[in-house]
């Protein structure tokens, strides 16, 4: 398999921490490209130029990472990311629409900041912030849902944690979300977080 990827992306983290929870790390080429200079590489699979984008052991090619996740999700004996039980279910995939959701906001977010500033920046970048925030209050609220064995829910709000940390170290979380914070430092410990570190991105 392929994966066309960038290692500040929040999303190709998500990804990545997928396959190394499943044990299929090991199966996964990986191909930096810079989606802003519109490589012909990656159009050439993916219409829409965006990453992630995995090129399938059937050759077809999966792009966005809830796609690409549950596609991994079938590949390996490791136990199941998404739950077959529908009440757990639904619960992971909450979770992951949570999480998905302020990675969103918090990647707008730094792309609007590296704008000019003018008082529509400020606003949108403001109701990013909110979001984020509002967003984090309600994880903390039902952090008990993190709990167990990791699913696509809990490993995309890893992420998501990990990339407010990144991109928005100077806005700390962990004290105004004591249990969300004790939970994500000891998920951060699992190989499929520490090995999935954000970095900026250069050409190799």
């Amino acid at each position: 398999m392929k994966l066309f990827y960038s290692p500040a992306s929040p999303f190709v983290r998500k990804v990545m921490a997928c396959a190394i929870a499943r044990g299929i790390d090991d199966r996964i080429e990986t191909v930096w490209c810079d989606v802003h200079a519109s490589p012909p590489d990656l159009l050439a699979v993916n219409p829409l130029g965006k990453i992630p984008t995995l090129i399938g052991a059937d050759g077809i090619a999966y792009m966005d990472s809830p796609l690409i996740c549950e596609y991994l999700d079938g590949i390996g004996p490791a136990p199941p990311l998404y739950p077959t039980e529908r009440g757990a279910r639904l619960a992971a995939l909450r979770l992951h629409a949570l999480g998905h959701g302020v990675m969103e906001a918090a990647v707008a977010r730094r792309g609007e900041s590296l704008r000019p500033d003018e008082p529509a920046r400020s606003a949108a970048m403001a109701r990013m912030r909110d979001a984020i925030a509002r967003t984090l209050d309600l994880l903390e609220r039902e952090s008990d849902s993190l709990m167990g064995p990791f699913t696509i829910g809990s490993i995309t709000v890893g992420c998501a944690l990990g990339y407010l940390d990144f991109r928005f170290g100077h806005e700390p979380w962990r004290e105004t979300h004591p249990k969300l914070a004790v939970w994500f430092e000891s998920a951060a410990k699992h190989r499929a977080f520490v090995e999935t570190m954000p970095v900026a991105p250069k050409h190799p």
